[in-house]
């Protein structure tokens, strides 16, 4: 599979993404190579030495030292997974690694057609493997591969462990024996689901009377579902219970866990998830986790409706990532819509963190969104219609400025002339007075002049 968006960072930050998950204990590696390079002269020899073969289509490496670095890390969880798988007495399990680049032909011939994938080779079938890409989760995964693709119940124990798994798709069914043809037609079935989905059968009758289950009658279980759906027209053909998988195995509420996470991201509907992190081990997320739960339940029927729970212990490092890029707080619940292909989204808002929404409040609010009334592209366009109106207000405000400075500049133009007109007015004054004083000293020299001239006389 190709690592989506909401993925894509973190594996190329912190690459060994899981390997402080919770799960099984890995041991520190050896130094030993046991992951073998396939190609076209030794892929057919070194398969046929085992039980069963994982393949990894990675994408060509070339130059750049940040996939380099990035398939050193990958290259490393396999071999810590081979360095597990090695001691295993009943199965030959080993691991080898084909470039999409250089390896092409080979890859053809398999039947690989997506790089960047984990394909499992076993007897007859192939198997994707859709989690993430760390020893312990594919350790534990290919335990279930090789595991029988039906488990018997055939006492109570059994029945409480059957009971016990609420997480996953599963199915049961009573039949007389294993020889049962209609049994037969019930495990060809579950060979094509397996590991993803779990099949139970019984031939107890006491066990089967505790399942409320007929003979040749299979039920069907939703995750987090007490009651099962019986599936009709028993006694059924491979053929029919395949189609009625297929029909329903998207539930109402599916948790991601590592080894189901790219697959359950891509099973998107309409391109979007609704999505509720919630930490089972903390009150308040363990609350909220049995709201969503009862929404569900109430809501099992309708199928457009698909919730996805995250438990954020399950994924420590993608927390602050998650966190990051959609705007959220995790130490407390958040349900929300998000788009698989960009990572908009938008988010339930709590309004009290004291109080939990009520069953009623949030299939309110699911309503909304499955009719479009609460979308993360609209909420983005708001977000784009408040950026346009901010920058119109800065082009307002600019405006009233260059208004105010002209307004300045023809006041400040204004009282400029007003003083060069009194300038010139105060200089004309200034320039009659002058002469006015001139012609005075004028008369008073004329009169002087007389006044002499009758004294000579």
């Amino acid at each position: 599979m190709k690592w989506n968006l909401v993925f894509l960072g973190l594996l190329l930050t912190f690459g060994q993404l899981s390997w402080g998950q919770k799960g099984m204990d890995i041991p520190e590696y050896d130094g030993k190579d046991r992951v073998h390079d396939l190609n076209a002269k030794n892929y057919k020899s070194v398969m046929k030495k085992y039980d069963v073969m994982v393949v990894y289509y990675h994408e060509h490496v070339g130059s750049s030292k940040v996939a380099q670095k990035q398939f050193q890390i990958e290259e490393l969880a396999l071999e810590l997974a081979a360095q597990v798988l090695e001691d295993l007495d009943d199965e030959d399990i080993s691991i080898g690694l084909l470039d999409e680049k250089t390896d092409k032909a080979v890859a053809k011939k398999l039947g690989l057609v997506e790089a960047d994938s984990i394909y499992i080779f076993i007897e007859d079938e192939v198997i994707e493997y859709d989690g993430e890409l760390a020893a312990d989760t594919l350790v534990e995964f290919l335990y279930d591969v090789i595991e029988d693709p039906v488990e018997i119940i055939d006492n109570v124990r059994e029945l409480k462990g059957f009971h016990n798994i609420e997480e996953d798709i599963k199915l049961v069914g009573f039949f007389k024996s294993q020889k049962s043809e209609h049994y037969q037609e019930y495990e060809d079935a579950a060979e094509e689901f397996h590991p993803h989905i779990k099949f139970f059968a019984t031939f107890s009758p006491k066990v089967a009377k505790s399942l409320d289950l007929k003979l040749n009658e299979v039920d069907f279980y939703e995750p987090f579902m007490d009651e099962p759906v019986v599936i009709p027209g028993k006694p059924y053909s491979e053929k029919e219970l395949v189609a009625f998988i297929e029909d329903n195995d998207r539930p109402t509420l599916r948790k991601m866990q590592p080894h189901n996470m790219y697959e359950i991201w891509e099973d998107a509907l309409d391109g979007e998830h609704i999505i509720a992190f919630a930490e089972e081990g903390d009150p308040d997320g363990f609350e909220f986790l049995e709201i969503v739960k009862e929404v569900a339940e109430d809501n099992t029927d309708n199928p457009n409706l698909s919730i996805v729970w995250i438990d954020p212990d399950d994924f420590p490092l993608l927390v602050p990532y998650w966190e990051k890029t959609f705007d959220i707080d995790l130490s407390s619940p958040q349900i929300g819509v998000v788009e698989v292909d960009d990572a908009d989204s938008i988010w339930f808002d709590m309004d009290n963190d004291d109080d939990m929404p009520t069953v009623d409040e949030l299939e309110d609010w699911l309503e909304d969104v499955l009719e479009n009334k609460i979308d993360p592209d609209e909420d983005e366009d708001d977000d784009d219609d408040d950026d346009d109106d901010d920058d119109d207000d800065d082009d307002d405000d600019d405006d009233d400025d260059d208004d105010d400075d002209d307004d300045d500049d023809d006041d400040d133009d204004d009282d400029d002339d007003d003083d060069d007109d009194d300038d010139d007015d105060d200089d004309d004054d200034d320039d009659d007075d002058d002469d006015d004083d001139d012609d005075d000293d004028d008369d008073d020299d004329d009169d002087d002049d007389d006044d002499d001239d009758d004294d000579d006389d």
